[in-house]
């Protein structure tokens, strides 16, 4: 189940762009742990982590996190 109705596609798009998490991690000032928690939507990033995130990417944010309309239970 993800986090407030949002999907994070950051796995995805890291291994389209043959990124590694740890990497990226560091790259973005992150802890391993914290990205992994994004990743896997179980918690949403602060807004100084989005930014970074999406700076680092070169991405807007609805190709990071795709708002789902309706979660089945």
């Amino acid at each position: 189940m993800s986090v407030r109705g949002y999907k994070c596609r950051l796995r995805v798009i890291l291994a389209e762009k043959d990124i590694r998490h740890g990497v990226f991690a560091e790259k973005v000032g992150i802890g391993s742990s914290t990205l992994s928690a994004i990743i896997n939507s179980k918690r949403l990033p602060s807004f100084e982590y989005t930014y970074a995130i999406l700076a680092e990417l070169e991405m807007k944010i609805d190709e990071v996190w795709v708002m789902i309309e309706n979660e089945a239970n």
